[in-house]
């Protein structure tokens, strides 16, 4: 396909309407074995959101008397806004904004789970086209936990904002593997990684937690995906492939940075405080200056923070860009911490709390099966 930067076959493309070209009896045997190790590794790592046994959905939290995340984590609430709003108005104003932003989530999820579906269309290796069926199995099930959690908690998500929107039509609908790999795998499952660790660490609801704790086991994998593309691409683009990529990975971060959590993308939840989103948004920058959000950014799992990290590590970042990044963090400190990405401890403790809950109920399957 034009303008796929492909320079490893096991990323090589077709359109997504050449049926034809996926029946072809040399194509089966052609298959990468780069994608093994993470698609056997699924069974370590499933949980079923449907299932008590992993997330019960009967835990209560009472909205009214509690806020599912700190303070701390609602501007509106650490400045002029505060100050017309009770407390009664104030606890809701932060559910609200906690809904607002676990809506946004789900959308991610989705955004997710329809882009992996399109590369399994447009993959020709039998073995990326597995990993990419695999990984929208796994966002499926994202898609079903995070609804459900917004039913038990709020009744219905909120609609998604026009930036978040406009971005995750934009991906699933290229037909780039690059603009997909690059776009989601690494910036937007890079920004879920350090909310889902923002909140297993904060969240005042053991439900939430205990959801983005699951959640990051899968997640994990997916970000790994990217890093492969990164790793066998990168170092083989020309000149030329290469500033349009780095041009493409920036645009996306600018567009996440600048417009993904103002109050203009907000104002659906200022209308019933009768708050006017413009009133909330100059408040909003009196209090949260640009060198509030450097600051911000000195915090491992800072959403933006990952991001520039994944993109640096990636080696998609040339000294022809990193002054739109540097004027956020130090990005020679980014670039002497570990590869490690952030929520993988987390991750990592997860998969082993999954593997004695699936083992177990493994060996009751067998006995069920034994006794018929």
């Amino acid at each position: 396909m034009s303008d796929s930067i492909q320079h490893d076959p096991i990323y090589d493309t077709v359109r997504p309407t050449d049926f034809q070209a996926m029946i072809e009896v040399d194509r089966y045997a052609a298959r990468t074995g780069a994608f093994d190790q993470i698609i056997a590794a699924t069974n370590d790592h499933f949980w079923d959101p449907m299932d008590p046994a992993y997330l019960d959905f009967q835990k209560p939290f009472d909205l009214r008397e509690d806020t599912i995340l700190p303070r701390d984590f609602v501007v509106e609430l650490n400045c002029a806004v505060a100050d017309k709003l009770d407390e009664g108005q104030r606890i809701d104003l932060a559910n609200a904004s906690a809904r607002w932003m676990l809506s946004a989530l789900l959308h991610g999820e989705q955004g997710a789970l329809s882009l992996s579906v399109s590369l399994s269309q447009l993959l020709r290796d039998p073995g990326a086209q597995e990993y990419a069926a695999n990984q929208a199995r796994e966002e499926a099930r994202h898609v079903t936990a995070f609804a459900r959690y917004m039913h038990t908690r709020f009744g219905k998500p909120l609609p998604v904002g026009q930036t978040l929107g406009g971005l995750l039509h934009e991906l699933v609908s290229a037909g780039e593997v690059y603009k997909k790999l690059v776009g989601m795998q690494m910036l937007v499952e890079g920004l879920a990684m350090g909310a889902f660790a923002t909140l297993h660490s904060r969240a005042n609801d053991p439900l939430l937690v205990r959801m983005v704790r699951l959640v990051m086991t899968d997640e994990a994998f997916h970000h790994r995906f990217g890093k492969i593309w990164a790793d066998r691409t990168v170092p083989k683009l020309s000149a030329d492939e290469h500033q349009k990529v780095e041009d493409w990975a920036a645009k996306c971060f600018q567009t996440l940075l600048f417009n993904l959590v103002n109050a203009e993308q907000k104002q659906v939840i200022y209308q019933p405080f009768g708050l006017d989103w413009r009133w909330v948004r100059a408040a909003v920058m009196e209090s949260f200056t640009d060198a509030h959000r450097r600051r911000a950014m000195t915090e491992s799992t800072n959403i933006f923070r990952v991001l520039i990290k994944t993109l640096l590590k990636a080696g998609i970042i040339t000294e022809r860009t990193k002054p739109l990044y540097a004027a956020w963090v130090d990005m020679n400190e980014l670039a002497g911490e570990s590869d490690e990405m952030v929520g993988d401890a987390i991750a990592e403790s997860a998969m082993a709390e999954l593997r004695e809950i699936n083992q177990g109920r493994r060996k009751i399957g067998r006995a069920l099966r034994t006794d018929r």
